[in-house]
């Protein structure tokens, strides 16, 4: 499966989403999962983190596949 068209879910690493594209490290980053540069982030998953953050891991993998999907979108359009 392409990387682009792969969707978040919450056992994904943090390390991973933050990786794939800087927009999504961004929207953790609004919500208060400043971790992008810490080594223990990078192996802990989506779930972990949020629920270290006190946040929903399921809301959390909407907003970031609703970030994909539209990016994607916009790419597809382009072409």
């Amino acid at each position: 499966m392409n990387k682009e068209k792969k969707k978040i879910d919450k056992k994904m690493k943090l390390g991973e989403i933050f990786s794939r594209d800087q927009e999504l490290a961004m929207v953790l980053m609004e919500k208060g999962m400043h971790c992008c540069g810490c080594p223990i982030a990078m192996e802990e998953t989506l779930e972990q983190g949020a629920m270290a953050h006190g946040l929903n891991p399921d809301e959390l993998v909407k907003e970031l596949n609703k970030k994909l999907e539209s990016k994607n979108k916009t790419k597809e359009k382009r072409k």
